[in-house]
């Protein structure tokens, strides 16, 4: 089962603490709708799993019922297996989906209201949920670890399918990168680190509040509207030289000194610190580029780019030394594309679809013709800087319907996830048959996705 806690909109924060209230005032006493072994599903797992899901297909106290009854069965056998996540996965987990609802309902208390809850209750209620969901994914993970398929079993599986039912594979493209950040003017770095001396002073003395000002001035468009609040994360998360200087605070009262990293320059200030996690709120502050120092990376760049058309050098020996991407720079400055693979794991491939590609590069890469290298541009980082870049087009592969010859491994992937769904379902479909199930007389008339829970 999967609560699509991501999904839940504005509108529907807005009704849980009503529908909450409305269901305690009613005449209806909770009881219990399904048995699973010797767990109960009760009407309130049911509401409260209504409530939580932005869209059910079909009826929901039929669809969520069952839902829930196979997350009894998961976490049934991840006892047996002693299948555990651990408390910092929960939290991070935690903290992040909090973070979000704050942020839509408007602030803490708002959604205090809107929930009917404490935050401590809504965190308490979220962690119960969040540490099942994720113990459910680990058992299902683990029930297919291991799995493999053969290039005879994806040959088997596409050779009678007729060719306008195979997938349509949609145009990828393969890119190189060189990167140039432009010189900033010390007196520009001398300027943002004059302003955020100067928030520091203003919240040491009492005069604002440190939220107030990251809402107002920070450049860290993630946690600025949250007051500059980042989730709980520990050192390897965060930027070296960020990490260093919140890592090193002890006192929720003091501002940090200056810190500067890939990011920008910032001044941090402790929340909270739980284990080997830090919880603090920052202000980031970017120098900003002049025009000419900017028009002096491009020309840089177009001579790059000249001479390696020139054959002086190639464009892998420009990214090795000359690029300051680098992601890219020890990989011949291809880039890379991080996707969820038929593992369930992040996998890395040098492949983008169009869509996937940072929009600048993408827009350039548009009309460019395979091994043509680009005009310089300006594009903005990961990491929310404006630099200067040339691209190649190393490779072009159009969109097309897929084929055993160029597609294997998409194809593969395919039919390796389906073998996985496969055996996920037998092995309901069997605990269903050991399980002991007893559900409610009214709530037997439905269309079951597992037809054997009723026996």
């Amino acid at each position: 089962m999967k609560l699509k806690l991501k999904a839940i909109s504005t509108l529907m924060l807005l009704f849980v603490g009503m529908q909450i209230s409305l269901f305690a005032q009613s005449n209806i006493v909770d009881e219990v709708v399904w048995v699973v072994g010797d767990e109960a599903i009760l009407r309130s797992d049911v509401e409260k799993a209504r409530m939580m899901s932005n869209r059910v297909s079909g009826n929901p106290y039929c669809v969520l019922p069952e839902q829930l009854a196979v997350q009894k069965l998961f976490l049934h056998q991840a006892d047996i297996d002693s299948v555990e996540v651990t408390s910092a996965m929960v939290n991070a987990q935690v903290e992040s989906q909090l973070n979000e609802w704050v942020m839509m309902a408007g602030s803490k208390e708002k959604l205090e209201e809107y929930r009917n809850m404490t935050m401590t209750q809504i965190r308490e209620d979220l962690y119960d949920q969040l540490y099942d969901y994720l113990r459910v994914e680990a058992m299902r993970k683990k029930l297919t670890e291991g799995m493999k398929i053969t290039p005879a079993e994806v040959r088997r599986y596409f050779k009678d399918m007729p060719e306008d039912s195979l997938p349509l594979i949609p145009t990828q493209v393969e890119v190189q990168i060189i990167t140039m950040q432009p010189r900033i003017p010390q007196e520009e770095i001398d300027r943002v680190k004059e302003e955020l001396r100067e928030y520091t002073e203003r919240v040491t003395n009492g005069n604002t509040s440190f939220s107030t000002l990251a809402i107002l001035y920070s450049e860290d468009p993630g946690t600025a509207r949250r007051g500059g609040e980042m989730d709980y994360a520990g050192r390897g998360e965060l930027d070296p030289a960020f990490a260093n200087v919140a890592f090193s605070l002890t006192d929720p009262k003091k501002i940090s000194k200056i810190a500067e990293s890939e990011y920008g320059f910032h001044i941090i200030q402790l929340i909270d610190k739980r284990g080997d996690k830090v919880k603090v709120r920052h202000i980031l502050k970017r120098p900003k580029l002049a025009q000419e120092d900017i028009d002096e990376a491009i020309c840089r760049l177009d001579t790059i780019a000249e001479e390696i058309r020139a054959g002086k050098f190639s464009f892998e020996e420009g990214a090795q030394y000359l690029s300051d991407d680098k992601n890219s720079r020890n990989n011949k400055g291809v880039m890379m594309n991080n996707v969820v693979g038929s593992s369930g794991y992040m996998e890395h491939t040098s492949r983008f679809e169009m869509q996937d590609l940072p929009q600048e590069i993408a827009r350039v890469v548009e009309g460019m013709n395979t091994g043509e290298i680009s005009k310089p541009f300006t594009m903005i980082n990961e990491k929310g800087k404006e630099v200067c870049a040339i691209v190649k087009l190393k490779m072009r592969i159009k969109a097309h319907k897929a084929s055993m010859t160029e597609d294997f491994q998409v194809l593969k992937d395919m039919v390796l996830a389906k073998k996985k769904e496969d055996k996920v379902e037998q092995w309901i479909r069997d605990k269903q048959r050991t399980t002991y199930v007893r559900i409610n007389e009214n709530w037997r008339n439905c269309e079951f996705q597992y037809p054997g829970w009723i026996k």
